[in-house]
Formats: C-alpha cells, sequence, structure tokens
C-alpha cells in the first residue's frame, strides 16, 4: 500500500499550475470530470431543484453611510436639518450643504440613516442612503 503521508506531503509541495496540470492528467486517466464539491446536507436540495438553497446568504448591511445630494429651494431649512443631525456649527453645516454632494453621516445604523434621510428629504433635499 502507498505511503499516504508521503503523497500528502507531496500534493501539498505543488504550485498552483502543477496541482492544475495533475488534475487535468488524473481526468484523462481516470476517465471523469472534476466538480465542486458539495455538501451532504445540501443534496437533498439539490436533488428537490433548490440549488439555490444551497447558497450561503449574503452578509445583511449594518452600517450606512447618508449622502446629500441635491440642497433642493429651501437651503436655510436643509443647513437647519443638518445642523440638528450632526455636531456641527453653522459654517461648517452651511459648507457641507454647499459642498454637494457630500456625506452627512458615515457608518449609522439603517433606522439612524432612514431617519435623517426623511429629515432632510422633508426640508426639499434629495438624499441618498449608501
Amino acid at each position: 500500500m502507498a505511503d499516504l503521508e508521503k503523497i500528502v506531503e507531496d500534493l501539498s509541495a505543488l504550485t498552483i499550475m502543477e496541482a492544475a496540470e495533475l488534475k487535468k492528467m488524473l481526468e484523462e486517466k481516470w476517465g471523469v470530470e472534476a466538480a465542486a464539491p458539495v455538501a451532504m446536507g445540501a443534496m437533498p436540495a439539490m436533488a428537490a431543484g433548490g440549488g439555490a438553497a444551497a447558497a450561503e446568504p449574503e452578509e445583511e448591511q449594518t452600517e450606512f453611510d447618508v449622502i446629500l445630494k441635491e440642497i433642493g429651494p429651501k437651503k436655510i431649512n436643509v443647513i437647519k436639518a443638518v445642523r440638528a443631525l450632526t455636531s456641527l456649527g453653522l459654517a461648517e453645516a452651511k459648507g457641507v450643504v454647499d459642498g454637494v454632494p457630500s456625506p452627512i453621516l458615515e457608518g449609522v445604523a439603517k433606522e439612524t440613516a432612514e431617519d435623517a434621510k426623511s429629515k432632510l428629504e422633508a426640508e426639499g433635499a434629495v438624499v441618498e442612503i449608501k
């Protein structure tokens, strides 16, 4: 019988190119085609036509940025809203509003971002949440 530890060591020393060539050679020799491994728990779902169920769920975004895209007709009210949402002074808030597009809040929770968006939009601004 072959020394399995030696085989493992030899395979571990292969470069990516050598491993790809080995894969091709084994496919030709054995008359098979290598496929991605499938977890046993996903097999019944795939057999039933639910291959998408085996995919890993996407991570839900937890931090959002509130971006002021357009000021709208009520610039003074938008400046006041920016000041209320941030700790900026009058001059800093005016600078943010004048420099659109500009971030108002960064890395905040979804509820906070939605609240800020609604307050700014109530004053006529166009806001985007990223």
